[in-house]
C-alpha cells in the first residue's frame, strides 16, 4: 500500500472555508521561553551556555567592522579582495550593517512578545524607503566608523552609497510620508509595524524619449538582490480570489473553489536613532500554489498538449503578476482587476499576520482592540475591513454584532484626498467575481449602517443614497472611503485645511451622523534624520556647531532649532550658512553635469518644483511661467537684462503611465528647456532642466540645494504635502498657494518668509462655475497667459498640435484656475526676485526658516496617532 493522490485535484485550490494553516508557528519551542514552577525561565533546546556564547553581539568597533565585511566578502558573496567591485564592497558592507540591525531586532522583537504591549500596525501601499546603507549607519551611530573601516579595506563610503539603487516600494508623497512614519516609530520606541507588497519592478523607471516624452521601463531595483530584506520561506499564508461564498445560517458564509495563491513574506529592519529599538517593516511577495505544471507541460492533462509551456506555467504567471508593479494601469479591465487583487492580496495577507500574532498571545478575540490598531494609509487597504469580519465571523465564530465591534475598534482611517475622483470606488460587478464574500459582507454592512442612518434622519432618501456604501449606477460602485470611515474608530486628515474641508465636504454626512470627535487632523511630518542629518550633513554640522548641541538633542527634537534665531543677525554665521547653500548647488550641478552633460550656473537662484505629476499640482502653472519669463527677457534689451536675477529651474517627477494630460506637461518642459537652454541672449539669465527617474535620493540633492521652491496647487486641492516641509527645514524658501500644510508653515515662519499668491479656497467653486457658465476669453481675461499659450500653439517650442489637449484644459474649463491665479503667480514671482537682490536679508530669512520647522517632524506626528488614536505607549528595549 501507499498514499495517493488525485491527479485531478492537482493545483487546484482547496476547498475549505476554514484555514488552520494561518495559525503559523515558527517555531516548536514558541517565542518566548517558557518558565518552571520557580518562574526561572528554561532554556528550549540545547545546552545554554553553548548557545549564549554564540549569540551574536554588535560589531561597534574599527576592526570588527573590516572583518565582518571581508567576512561577507568571501562567505556571502564568494569573492575575494582580487575581484571585488564598487558594487560588491558595498553589498557586503550592507550585509555587515544588517548584521547589527538582526542583533537590535531580534532584542525588540523578543521584548515585544515577552511583555505583550499594545501594537500598531500601519498598512500603506507605498514606501518610499530611499537608500538604506545610509541610514542604516546614521541610525545606528556607525557612520564614522564604518567610513574608516572601509576605506581601510581600499574603499570609499560615498563610492558605495551610490551603488544602491532606491527601493522600489513607492512614487510619491503617500510613500514618503510611511517611510517617515516607520522610521519616527523606532526612533519614538514604538511598537509599530509596516504592511506593504514586494514589487518587483517597481512603478517604472523614468525615461525621456528624443521627442521630449516620458517612457516607462521596468525599474531594475531588485537586479542585484536586496540586502537589507529577509525572506521568510516559513511565513506564508493563502489567498483566495473567485469561487463562490454559500451562505450558512445568520451571517456566516463558507467561501470556496476559485484561485488560490500563497503570500509570502519579505522583512526589512527599521532602525531606531540612537535607541535599540529595531522595527519591522513586512512585505509580501505573490507566489503560485504550486508552480511549473508538469502534468500540462507532459500533455497528461486533458485539452493539454506535450510541450505546452504556456499552459504549464499560467498559474505562475497569474499569481506573480499581482506584485509585479506599483500601480498598473487601469484603463483597461484587466488593469482593474489586477488592482483590486493587489489590495485585497496585501490586505488579507496582512491581516492572517496579524490575527495569527494576537492568537499567540492566548487572549481572547474580545481583547483585539485592546492589542491591536490598524491605520490605514488612504483607502488602498480598505478592503481590510470586511476581510478583518471575514475572519472574524466565517473563520472565528464571532457572533456579527461583536465582531463589528471588535473591528470597528480596530481601525484607523487616514484620508489624503478631497477631489472626488480620486476617491476609490470599485465596480460591483468586478467584487462580486472577484471576492464574493466580501461583497456579501458589503452589503450585510451598509444595510445595517443605513438601517441606523434612518432612524437618526426618518425619510431623507437623498442623504441615504450619499451615504451609502454602493453608490447606484452603470455598473453600480462601492464607496471604498465611506467604507473606510464606518469600519474605523477614527478618521483624520493630513493638515488643518485639508481637515476642515473634509469634515465640510466628501464626509459632511457622516460628521453630522457620528458627531465631529471621530474626524479630527493631524498635520503630516518628515524625519529630520533623513532630511537634515543624512541629505544635507554641512547643514547639520554647522547646527550642532553652532548651538554647542550634540546632534541627537535636536534630530529627535526638532524645536530645538529656535535657537539658531538668535543667531540670525550674525554676520560670520550667515557667511557660513550661504557656504553651505552653495556647496550644495555646485553637488547637484555636479549631478547634473555628470547625468545629463550640462554646466549649470551655480551663482544663480535654484528654482525647485519635484512632484508626481498631476493637474492640481499644477506643473503646468509653473512651466508657463517659465515661458512668460523668457519672453520677458527676449522682449528686453541687453541693458534691461544686466539687472536681471538669473535663475536655474528644475522639475523632476512621474506621471502615470495611463495620464495623458500629466505625460503631455512633461513634454512641454524638456522641449522648452531645448529651446530656452540654447538661447544666446538668455541662457546665462534663465536655464530649465528636467531630471528624470525622479526618487528619493535625487531629492536629497535638489531638497538641500533650493534657494526657493514651488508648492502651486489649486487653493483645497493638496491635502498637505511633506516636500515643502522638507525644503523649508534645509533652509529653502517657499512660494505657493495658500493650501495644504503651506498654511501652518507660513503662521510657524512668519508670512514674511513665505511668498504667498493665488484664489483662496472658499473663491474656488464660485470660480468654476463661472467658467462653466459665464466663460471669459482668455486673452481679456489673462494677456499674459494667453501670450504664452499662443507661443506655445504656434510651434515655438516645437510641434504646438501635440500640445493642444493640454493647452484646452486651460482654454476652455480651466477647472485649475490657471487663468485666475496667473498674474498672481507672476507677480508673487518677482516679490522673489527683488527679495532675492538683498542676499544678507535672504540669508536672515532662510535661517529664521529652518529655525522655525520644529512643528514638521514626524517623530511629533507619530506620537499624536500613538496617543490620540492608537493609544500605544513608548517601550524600550533594555
Amino acid at each position: 500500500m501507499t498514499s495517493t493522490i488525485d491527479t485531478s485535484k492537482i493545483g487546484q485550490p482547496t476547498k475549505t472555508a476554514k484555514t488552520a494553516q494561518r495559525r503559523h508557528v515558527r517555531t516548536l519551542t514558541g517565542y518566548t521561553p517558557e518558565t518552571d514552577a520557580t518562574g526561572k525561565e528554561k532554556w528550549p533546546v540545547g545546552d545554554e551556555k553553548v548557545w549564549k556564547e554564540g549569540i551574536p553581539t554588535l560589531t561597534t568597533e574599527v576592526p570588527s567592522i573590516t572583518k565582518s565585511i571581508v567576512n561577507h566578502v568571501h562567505t556571502s558573496l564568494a569573492r575575494q579582495a582580487y575581484n571585488l567591485d564598487n558594487l560588491g564592497a558595498y553589498q557586503a558592507a550592507a550585509l555587515s550593517a544588517r548584521d547589527n540591525l538582526l542583533v537590535k531586532w531580534n532584542e525588540t522583537q523578543l521584548h515585544y512578545s515577552r511583555k505583550t504591549p499594545k501594537r500598531a500596525y500601519y498598512l500603506s501601499l507605498e514606501f518610499l524607503m530611499g537608500r538604506t546603507l545610509d541610514n542604516a549607519l546614521l541610525n545606528l551611530g556607525m557612520k564614522e566608523k564604518y567610513q574608516d573601516g572601509i576605506d581601510k579595506l581600499g574603499f570609499n563610503l560615498e563610492d558605495l552609497l551610490d551603488q544602491e539603487r532606491d527601493a522600489g516600494l513607492g512614487n510619491g508623497g503617500l510613500g514618503r510620508l510611511a517611510a517617515c512614519y516607520l522610521d519616527s516609530s523606532s526612533s519614538q520606541e514604538l511598537p509599530l509595524w509596516g504592511y506593504g507588497l514586494r514589487y518587483k519592478y517597481g512603478i517604472f523607471q523614468q525615461l525621456i524619449a528624443p521627442d521630449g516624452s516620458q517612457l516607462e521601463a521596468p525599474d531594475p531595483w531588485l537586479e542585484h538582490d536586496n540586502p537589507w530584506e529577509l525572506p521568510r520561506t516559513d511565513v506564508t499564508y493563502p489567498i483566495r480570489f473567485y469561487g463562490h461564498a454559500e451562505r450558512l445560517d445568520g451571517m456566516k458564509a463558507i467561501w470556496s473553489g476559485g484561485q488560490e495563491v500563497v503570500a509570502m513574506a519579505y522583512d526589512t529592519m527599521i532602525p531606531g536613532y540612537d535607541t535599540k529599538t529595531t522595527n519591522n517593516l513586512r512585505l509580501w511577495e505573490s507566489k503560485p500554489k504550486r508552480g511549473f505544471d508538469l502534468q500540462s507541460f507532459n500533455g497528461e492533462c486533458d485539452h493539454c498538449l506535450p510541450g505546452d509551456y504556456e499552459r504549464a506555467v499560467e498559474a505562475s504567471n497569474s499569481a506573480e503578476a499581482i506584485t509585479s508593479v506599483l500601480y498598473p494601469n487601469d484603463h483597461t479591465t484587466f488593469g482593474k482587476e489586477l488592482r483590486l487583487k493587489q489590495q485585497y492580496f496585501w490586505t488579507a495577507a496582512s491581516l492572517a499576520d496579524i490575527v495569527r500574532r494576537f492568537k499567540n498571545t492566548d487572549k481572547p478575540l474580545t481583547e483585539f482592540p485592546d492589542y491591536v490598531a490598524i491605520q490605514l494609509n488612504d483607502t488602498h487597504p480598505t478592503l481590510a475591513i470586511p476581510e478583518l469580519m471575514r475572519i472574524l465571523v466565517d473563520e472565528e465564530d464571532v457572533p456579527w454584532d461583536k465582531a463589528w465591534e471588535i473591528t470597528t475598534n480596530t481601525f484607523f482611517f487616514t484620508n489624503h484626498t478631497v477631489l472626488p475622483e480620486a476617491l476609490e470606488k470599485w465596480p460591483v460587478p468586478l467584487m462580486e467575481n472577484l471576492l464574493p464574500r466580501h461583497m456579501q459582507i458589503i452589503y450585510d454592512i451598509n444595510l445595517v449602517f443605513l438601517q441606523a442612518v434612518e432612524r437618526k434622519f426618518p425619510g431623507d432618501k437623498e442623504r441615504l443614497a450619499r451615504m451609502s456604501l454602493i453608490e447606484e449606477g452603470f455598473p453600480k460602485n462601492i464607496r471604498m472611503a465611506n467604507l473606510a470611515c464606518i469600519g474605523s474608530r477614527k478618521v483624520n486628515g493630513v493638515a488643518e485645511l485639508h481637515s476642515e474641508l473634509v469634515r465640510a465636504t466628501i464626509m459632511k454626512d457622516f460628521v453630522d451622523f457620528y458627531g465631529v470627535s471621530k474626524f479630527s487632523n493631524v498635520t503630516n511630518g518628515i524625519t529630520p534624520r533623513r532630511w537634515l542629518d543624512q541629505c544635507n550633513p554641512g547643514l547639520s554640522n554647522l547646527i550642532s556647531e553652532t548651538l554647542k548641541l550634540p546632534k541627537a538633542a535636536f534630530l529627535k527634537d526638532l524645536t530645538k532649532l529656535e535657537g539658531l534665531l538668535e543667531h540670525a543677525e550674525n554676520p560670520a554665521f550667515q557667511k557660513k550658512w550661504a557656504a553651505v547653500k552653495q556647496s550644495n548647488k555646485e553637488r547637484l550641478a555636479h549631478y547634473v553635469e555628470t547625468t545629463l552633460g550640462f554646466k549649470v550656473n551655480t551663482r544663480a537662484m535654484f528654482d525647485v518644483q519635484i512632484k508626481r505629476l498631476h493637474e492640481y499640482k499644477r506643473q503646468t502653472l509653473n512651466i508657463m511661467g517659465v515661458i512668460h519669463r523668457y519672453l520677458t527677457l527676449k522682449d528686453m534689451t541687453p541693458e534691461e537684462r544686466k539687472k536681471v536675477n538669473p535663475k536655474v529651474v528644475f522639475f523632476a517627477g512621474k506621471a502615470a503611465p495611463g495620464y495623458y494630460i500629466a505625460k503631455l506637461t512633461i513634454r512641454l518642459i524638456v522641449n522648452v528647456a531645448r529651446i530656452i537652454n540654447a538661447d544666446p541672449d538668455t541662457k546665462d539669465l534663465l536655464s530649465l532642466y528636467f531630471l528624470p527617474d525622479y526618487s528619493v535620493s535625487l531629492a536629497e540633492i535638489l531638497i538641500p540645494a533650493s534657494d526657493i521652491s514651488q508648492h502651486i496647487s489649486t487653493a483645497g486641492t493638496e491635502a498637505s504635502g511633506t516636500s515643502n516641509m522638507k525644503f523649508c527645514l534645509n533652509g529653502g524658501l517657499l512660494v505657493g498657494t495658500v493650501d495644504g500644510a503651506n498654511i501652518e508653515i507660513a503662521e510657524e515662519v512668519g508670512e514674511s518668509n513665505v511668498f504667498f499668491f493665488g484664489h483662496l479656497t472658499p473663491a474656488v467653486e464660485d470660480l468654476r462655475y463661472q467658467h462653466m457658465y459665464h466663460p471669459v476669453p482668455i486673452e481679456q481675461k489673462c494677456p499674459p497667459l494667453a501670450r504664452v499659450i499662443n507661443e506655445v500653439a504656434a510651434g515655438r517650442f516645437g510641434d504646438g498640435g501635440v500640445y493642444e489637449p493640454l493647452l484646452n484644459t486651460i482654454r476652455n474649463t480651466d477647472y485649475y484656475l490657471l487663468t485666475e491665479d496667473f498674474d498672481s503667480y507672476i507677480q508673487a514671482l518677482k516679490l522673489v526676485d527683488e527679495a532675492y537682490q538683498d542676499r544678507t536679508e535672504w540669508i536672515k530669512k532662510s535661517i529664521r526658516t529652518t529655525a522655525k520647522m520644529g512643528k514638521f517632524s514626524s517623530d511629533r506626528a507619530i506620537q499624536d496617532y500613538a496617543q490620540e488614536y492608537w493609544n500605544i505607549e513608548s517601550t524600550k528595549v533594555e
